[in-house]
């Protein structure tokens, strides 16, 4: 298929619009999010051209670049996703169309909709979330270099195997926007409330998770219980850009945007009894690791040095919490770190214990944090309050030392060969109570 043609379109308040239209059938909008969409770059990246021309093959496909991204304009406006849409749907005569919007585009394909129901004839959210995607990227804005926290970008939203394909990846979100306008865009979504939105939708809504991706069952269950007319389907896979083609995707698919109501493999969006968890919960203790300034040392070291160094203490500190009878987490964890769950405070402190010399053995250094409480299990991750104090306490941790939570010293105050120094309370983002830590010392003669 030729590469589409751009064209340009002037939203209401004057700002100006590139978009691209292929295929024929019926139309389909495809949403993006502003911080990977460049209608020119897009279409070099095999995998993403890929998943273009087999809509084209079925629909009239029609893709814009959000402005303050891509090939439209880069700045002099305020943020409006609206009037973007409006601009390029009005521009093409578009009475009645279906959207299909990826990640974060959910958002806006969820307010446009509910503002314009008699427009939108079917509506698909591709692994879709209401909050601004997922909240362990906040601490990756605190990245200085736009290089480095592209390619961060890259490795943890897009779940890449092939290296080549994440620096494809990264290579794309700079052609896609400035970093300036990425943390103008985070902020603007950090402040969107769409939930009271999602009873007004009156289109089929298909609902996508990808199940060991960023984006939590939660957070999509939400959106499917809220929408009247809306089911949930499950894909195996860690990345956004699964094939569409992939036969365990292609059928349903196919069928929803056709218009079949009757689809293959449809979960249907059952909402658990008020009285249980969505998802299986327990008392579990979590250890929380993060390497100590990893952006000075990519910078240091270089990046292939850095990415070396760093996934080889990654192997060796999900082995060590493997061999004290935990788990590690194969989920995305923020940053460069790694998680582990327990079901013994004992157990997490020698996991601690072993991680922290195993970076004695590199350059890298850890922040070390553990706390126990609720955690829900997750397509291969894990979530709650639990694992939030953890993260909190991690990043309270000078490098080489493990702070523990005072629910954890009470667990391990008989462990062997353990004392604990009182660290005092302290104040924890999201959390309404302080918290005691205590650091984690090793007798001399202890095992």
């Amino acid at each position: 298929m030729a590469e589409p043609q751009i064209q340009y379109c002037t939203t209401a308040d004057g700002v100006s619009i590139a978009y691209a239209v292929s295929g024929s059938g019926p139309p389909l909008l495809f949403l993006r999010a502003g911080f990977r969409s460049h209608l020119a770059v897009e279409w070099q990246h095999a995998r993403i051209r890929r998943r273009y021309e087999w809509l084209a093959m079925r629909h009239t496909l029609v893709r814009f670049d959000p402005r303050g991204s891509g090939l439209s304009q880069r700045n002099g406006f305020e943020l409006n996703a609206m009037l973007d849409i409006e601009a390029v749907t009005a521009e093409l005569g578009l009475h009645q169309f279906s959207i299909f919007a990826l990640a974060a585009a959910a958002v806006n394909a969820i307010t446009y909709a509910a503002a314009h129901p008699e427009q939108v004839t079917r509506m698909l959210l591709w692994n879709g979330n209401l909050i601004a995607a997922a909240p362990s990227l906040a601490g990756l804005n605190q990245l200085q270099d736009w290089t480095t926290l592209s390619e961060t970008l890259a490795s943890a939203v897009g779940g890449w195997e092939d290296p080549a394909e994440e620096r494809a990846d990264a290579a794309l979100i700079r052609a896609s926007i400035t970093k300036e306008m990425y943390l103008r865009r985070f902020a603007a979504r950090e402040g969107a409330d769409v939930a009271p939105l999602l009873r007004r939708i009156i289109a089929p809504t298909l609902v996508v998770h990808i199940r060991e991706s960023l984006v939590p069952l939660a957070a999509v269950r939400t959106i499917v219980a809220g929408i009247p007319n809306a089911r949930l389907q499950s894909v195996e896979g860690k990345s956004d850009f699964i094939p569409f083609d992939a036969p365990n995707v292609a059928p349903w698919l196919e069928a929803f945007l056709a218009g079949e109501e009757a689809m293959p493999s449809v979960e249907a969006p059952a909402a658990p009894p008020a009285s249980a968890p969505s998802a299986p919960s327990d008392i579990s203790v979590v250890l929380f690791t993060d390497i100590v300034d990893s952006t000075a040392l990519t910078e240091r070291l270089g990046d292939t040095v850095f990415r070396t160094a760093s996934r080889a203490l990654d192997e060796g500190m999900r082995a060590a919490m493997r061999e004290a009878g935990g788990e590690p987490v194969e989920g995305k964890v923020l940053g460069d770190g790694v998680m582990g769950v327990f079901k013994t405070a004992s157990q997490a402190i020698v996991a601690a214990r072993r991680c922290i010399e195993l970076s004695a053995e590199s350059e890298l250094q850890l922040h070390v944090g553990l706390h126990a409480g609720d955690v829900l299990h997750e397509a291969g991750n894990v979530y709650g309050g639990a694992v939030n104090i953890a993260s909190r306490v991690c990043g309270l941790s000078a490098p080489g030392e493990v702070l523990v939570s005072a629910t954890v010293r009470e667990l391990a105050r008989t462990s062997a060969g353990v004392t604990f120094a009182d660290r005092g309370k302290h104040a924890l983002k999201g959390i309404d109570d302080a918290v005691r830590l205590y650091e984690v010392r090793w007798r001399k003669d202890g095992a």
